[in-house]
């Protein structure tokens, strides 16, 4: 794996910490049958829905991961940000029997799904670039902003013991998950949240 990568990132709900502690992080199907609040976007889910890994399952019997929490989806819920934590989730996921990785959004037209093996075929510099923006080259702001959501898909679940701890985006948030989930080790990170200054 690129040495820059030091752990993997999911984007929730600080509401859903007990039950993440309770059954590990769920894949969307299984995440279904749960009550939980949700940052999923409908329309994205709809596609994702119709998608499936070569020779594997379908997206959504996967749990997703990104490579880099700091991506457009994040971006999208930045008015929800308070709310939201990004667990640190272990490498050693990537060795959990059908983990696929993806160089760009899994639900992508144009995204390849590997082996973790074959990490070196994903275009890092893009993955854990600050930003996406090309304003003068709209053809690469479109494939630079699917790169930064490259994912790791892990099958029905990811053990809760392979969480290291989460990110908040100031005190009040990390006040907020010590109450969800007080032996779970929180950093603040407002610039993960796109708030340099958010303290």
């Amino acid at each position: 794996m690129d040495l820059r990568v030091a752990e993997l990132h999911f984007i929730m709900p600080i509401a859903n910490l007990a039950s993440v502690l309770a059954h590990g992080i769920l894949s969307y199907e299984q995440a279904s049958r749960l009550r939980h609040a949700s940052v999923a976007m409908q329309p994205v889910q709809d596609h994702r829905d119709q998608r499936r890994v070569p020779r594997g399952l379908r997206l959504h019997q996967y749990a997703n991961l990104y490579f880099h929490a700091r991506n457009p989806m994040l971006y999208k819920r930045l008015n929800e940000a308070g709310s939201l934590c990004v667990l640190r989730v272990s490498l050693a996921v990537l060795a959990i029997e059908g983990t696929v990785i993806t160089d760009s959004n899994a639900a992508s037209d144009y995204a390849r799904f590997l082996h973790p093996s074959q990490w070196a075929l994903i275009d890092f510099d893009d993955v854990l670039a600050e930003n996406w923006t090309h304003p003068d080259d709209p053809r690469r702001y479109f494939q630079h902003k699917s790169r930064k959501c490259a994912e790791v898909l892990v099958p029905h679940h990811i053990p809760r013991e392979l969480l290291a701890g989460a990110y908040v985006i100031d005190r009040t948030a990390g006040t907020r998950l010590a109450d969800h989930a007080p032996h779970l080790p929180v950093t603040i990170d407002p610039f993960l949240f796109f708030r340099p200054n958010a303290w």
